[in-house]
């Protein structure tokens, strides 16, 4: 018995495969009610391939796959994205809270596109060996990428962060990048449940503020300087009045930054109305990024060595986001306001492709990614494969000046470093008493969106189907997130397996089996509602104290 597809998806499914010429008639001639994996796949087209064409097949892929899933009257994953904001200085005006109880699309969006999540690769994994994947994954496919972008004549942004490939080995104690290009590595806790190790990614960001922000006015650069202006920057995000750094020379930065009244070594900022150094006639803005601010995301696969989860040298993505305009609050409250004009209209996203430049967000942000091809070399993203990060780097209510990881830093010189999951524990978000992830889990019903992750759930919850709290008491967010091997080598596999297919205009959740807790296609007259007790506030940050 072949692999069947639900009814709902095979429509989605044709427009693809209609896509290009020549493609049509040999599917059309289908009985759609006995569609199998085995017809559809072979007459899907690649990214490349689709994008080769100037064809597109999502035309709402800033609507990810998790926003079908099944939430069945209780269960929320939605809550960590979409939220109300009634704080009138923070940079978001979306209040798309709503989203939490409804599946509120366009006529286009209300068809599930993302239909990796129903094929089966059971076959395709299982011919996989662990050591191929382990072989796999701990190839290097970043060292060379500034080479080859270079000698093409890449005119656009050509990463440029030495040795990062080895990860953590990049960067100093603190966070430094040792090549001296002033990246920044930071410690964060990964935002539930898509950048979980658990759910097949393990993944690192890195920040970088312009020259000015670690320059004095003779264009002297400073250490120290740098990491004081890094400080009052966290304490706008964080509003704190103060916050520990690495220690630094008053003497050198010329300011006494603590504010005890003396000139020495310090290890404390205090609240500042302006930035330092070069940048001094610049104000410190709440929650906002200055000019010019860089964002470097590696998303990775599952790294395994010997019985422990570590980042992988092979990188799945690599992402980068440029601040190219600071709106003011103003501005920012108008673009909101006609993004939600627009959804309220049905209307479909619209974006300013930049051509090698990236892609403009419409919020002062410009984004710029690559992806494996087939032979996992890093490419750059198609336009609709980078349309794809639109939909959590603008328009959703959650997120603050457009990001996620630097908000949930942990606190003070303590998140100056490269990600470490030992080093932190499950705290809760601002305003909420239990930790994070236990809240997660008691409010999504499983480990992951989809609550396909079964380890999770046999891990973390009692035989009731109620979250085992004693169990996770006194771990570390590695502990409660780190999959086993076995799952580690299975996810990996199953993503190399969409990879090799270059399949990610479908989906990139490396999945296994066709998830069944997910919409096909969502009918509005029958697909159930969340009812007011399921719906909650959530603040992305972090209470560390």
């Amino acid at each position: 018995m072949p692999n069947r597809i639900p009814r709902a998806v095979v429509p989605s499914l044709i427009a693809a495969s209609t896509l290009l010429a020549g493609l049509a008639a040999p599917i059309f001639a289908q009985d759609l009610t006995t569609a199998d994996t085995a017809d559809i796949m072979r007459l899907r087209p690649g990214s490349v391939e689709l994008a080769a064409a100037g064809r597109r097949y999502n035309p709402e892929a800033p609507v990810t796959a998790m926003c079908y899933t099944r939430i069945e009257a209780r269960y929320n994953p939605c809550y960590v994205c979409h939220q109300n904001n009634d704080d009138k200085t923070r940079p978001n005006f979306m209040q798309d809270g709503d989203l939490q109880s409804e599946y509120a699309f366009s006529e286009a969006g209300m068809t599930n596109h993302w239909t990796n999540l129903f094929i089966d690769r059971s076959a395709e994994v299982s011919a996989i060996s662990d050591q191929e994947i382990l072989d796999w994954i701990d190839g290097d496919n970043y060292s060379d990428l500034e080479t080859r972008l270079t000698a093409a004549g890449f005119p656009g942004w050509v990463p440029d962060l030495s040795g990062y490939e080895d990860a953590a080995h990049a960067f100093d104690d603190d966070g430094l990048a040792k090549d001296g290009s002033w990246w920044v590595a930071f410690n964060y806790k990964p935002q539930p449940s898509t950048f979980w190790p658990t759910n097949g990614s393990t993944d690192d960001v890195q920040i970088r503020l312009p020259a000015r922000f670690y320059t004095f006015a003779d264009g002297t650069a400073s250490r120290d300087l740098y990491f004081a202006n890094l400080a009052l920057l966290e304490m706008a995000f964080q509003d704190v009045d103060t916050v520990t750094l690495p220690e630094v020379d008053e003497a050198q930065i010329g300011t006494d930054i603590d504010g005890d009244g003396k000139i020495g070594m310090s290890r404390r900022m205090a609240r500042r109305g302006t930035y330092l150094g070069a940048a001094s006639e610049e104000a410190v803005v709440r929650m906002t990024y200055p000019e010019g601010t860089e964002f470097l995301h590696a998303v990775r696969y599952v790294g395994i060595d010997g019985e422990a989860i570590v980042p992988a040298r092979r990188m799945k993505e690599l992402r980068y986001m440029v601040k190219t305009r600071q709106l003011t609050i103003p501005e920012l409250a108008s673009r909101y306001g006609n993004e939600r004009q627009e959804k309220i209209d049905e209307n479909l996203p619209r974006y300013i492709d930049l051509g090698p430049k990236g892609m403009d967000n419409g919020y002062g942000w410009t984004m710029l990614a690559w992806i494996e091809d087939a032979d996992g070399q890093l490419r750059r993203q198609t336009n609709e494969e980078l349309f794809f990060c639109r939909g959590c780097h603008a328009t959703v209510g959650a997120n603050i000046d457009q990001t996620w990881a630097f908000p949930r830093k942990m606190k003070g010189a303590d998140g100056w470093g490269y990600i470490d999951l030992h080093s932190m524990t499950d705290v809760p978000n601002l305003g909420e008493d239990q930790g994070e992830i236990a809240t997660y889990l008691e409010r999504v019903g499983g480990g992951d969106e989809f609550r396909a992750n079964k380890e999770m759930i046999s891990r973390w919850f009692a035989p009731d189907g109620t979250v085992a709290h004693d169990r996770m008491a006194g771990k570390t967010v590695y502990d409660l997130l780190a999959p086993s091997v076995g799952r580690a080598l299975t996810l990996n596999k199953a993503y190399r397996v969409i990879v090799a297919e270059q399949s990610f205009l479908f989906g990139r959740d490396a999945t296994v089996t066709p998830l069944t807790s997910v919409h096909a296609y969502i009918d509005e007259a029958t697909a159930p509602t969340l009812p007011v007790e399921y719906r909650y506030s959530h603040d992305i940050r972090l209470n560390w104290d």
